[in-house]
């Protein structure tokens, strides 16, 4: 799977991209988070690594608007998210089994966004399929998701989430499920598409290969970066 051209790609931008200043998480008295800082600026690939458990996904969820924050703020471009709900914040989610819907064709997946945002039918069924096409899934888009491979249906997972075109991508271990060397494939082919994209991503991983495919790492232990 290589990058070809990116459906309807908007111009490279500016911004400041994504500021994360001392967020923290509580789950009761339980610190889940604590008081991490980073940026991803634009166009940029951070990976996150640390062992399981160690906070990395909630804080992935926080930065979505999944979890409440204890402290902390989140900003895009100078803009406080605090206030700003899920599904306005403009980032794409993948998480680590793809969820992708089952009553659902492949190309209603793909289409699934670009339905939420009101587009007409037939541009809907155009964006889907040129995105099936770029992550190497041409003619794919009447299946079943049942019918699927795990690689396949990673691929589909990831054309659902960048076809509304996010402004930034939030990969939650995406890639666990998979086997070693397809695990490797799809990484390269999944950093590749990010990159012609222009779309920066906060990629949380265990897997040190898949960090590897960053633009930088940052390192995540009991809460905290290290």
């Amino acid at each position: 799977m290589t990058a070809g051209r990116i459906p309807d790609a908007p111009p490279p931008g500016g911004g400041a991209g994504l500021a994360v200043e001392a967020v923290t998480v509580r789950y009761g008295q339980s610190v889940a988070v604590n008081a991490v800082s980073l940026t991803v600026g634009p166009g940029e690939i951070v990976a996150l690594a640390g062992p399981s458990g160690c906070g990395k996904s909630t804080l992935l969820r926080a930065l979505a608007g999944l979890e409440p924050l204890a402290g902390g703020r989140v900003s895009w471009d100078g803009q406080d998210l605090a206030a700003v709900p899920v599904h306005k914040r403009g980032f794409g989610l993948m998480f680590q089994d793809g969820q992708l819907f089952p009553h659902l064709s492949v190309g209603a997946n793909v289409a699934y966004g670009l339905k939420m945002a009101g587009l007409p039918r037939a541009e809907r069924a155009e964006r889907a399929a040129a995105w099936l096409e770029l992550v190497g899934l041409a003619g794919h888009g009447d299946r079943d998701v049942a019918t699927l491979s795990g690689g396949q249906a990673g691929r589909v997972a990831l054309a659902r989430a960048l076809a509304p075109r996010p402004r930034l991508m939030l990969l939650d271990e995406p890639l666990t499920a998979l086997d070693a060397g397809l695990r490797q494939e799809l990484g390269a082919a999944v950093r590749s598409i990010l990159a012609a994209a222009a779309t920066p991503a906060l990629w949380v991983s265990h897997d040190p290969a898949e960090a590897a495919a960053a633009d930088r790492t940052l390192e995540m232990r009991a809460g905290q970066l290290t």
